[in-house]
């Protein structure tokens, strides 16, 4: 069997320079491309140069969005957790759901449309 790796995920936004722009600084992350969408729309990629979030509008066509119909949330692993914190509040965003059990800390948050991220460190 061939080893497989997760190398990106797609998600709909209703502002994607707003979410971009969380991303790229809580996670260290770099905008890969941007641009039309194939089927309408318009998508920002931003992520490491093995895997990236796919950021997505229909331009006004969705939303509000309902969190778990069908994804429950997406996970992140940070070397810094209160430093990753941080910039979640910066953005006006809550942190929630704060756990420090095996294998790790861990904190929850909600983006501008009810997608739900889960934050991880390790360390």
């Amino acid at each position: 069997m061939t080893a497989a790796r997760l190398e990106h995920a797609n998600i709909t936004v209703s502002d994607p320079d707003r979410a971009a722009a969380l991303f790229e600084k809580l996670c260290g992350w770099r905008e890969r491309w941007r641009g039309p969408s194939q089927l309408g729309g318009w998508t920002i990629h931003v992520g490491s140069d093995d895997a990236y979030l796919a950021i997505y509008t229909n331009e006004g066509r969705g939303g509000p969005f309902r969190k778990g119909v069908p994804l429950n949330h997406i996970g992140i692993a940070v070397d810094d957790l209160a430093a990753a914190e941080a910039i979640v509040v910066e953005h006006g965003l809550e942190p929630f759901g704060h756990g420090d059990y095996e294998p790790g800390r861990r904190f929850y948050f909600f983006d501008w449309d009810g997608i739900e991220f889960e934050v991880v460190s390790y360390e």
